[in-house]
């Protein structure tokens, strides 16, 4: 009977693989956070102008 658990660290090639992902995974992406903010930013400046001209 065959082990068909396959331990990443057994394997330089598979745990940098591993190891490589998990990085990736960690680091969000903070291209939303961006857009929110330069929209947050449009419509604040909108509105003072609303009020400065009304």
């Amino acid at each position: 009977m065959s082990d068909e658990y396959v331990d990443p660290s057994g394997n330089t090639e598979a745990f940098r693989s591993f190891a490589q992902g998990a990085e990736a995974e960690a680091a969000p992406s903070r291209l939303p956070l961006i857009i929110g903010i330069a929209v947050l930013a449009a419509i604040l400046i909108v509105l003072a102008a609303f009020l400065a001209l009304g």
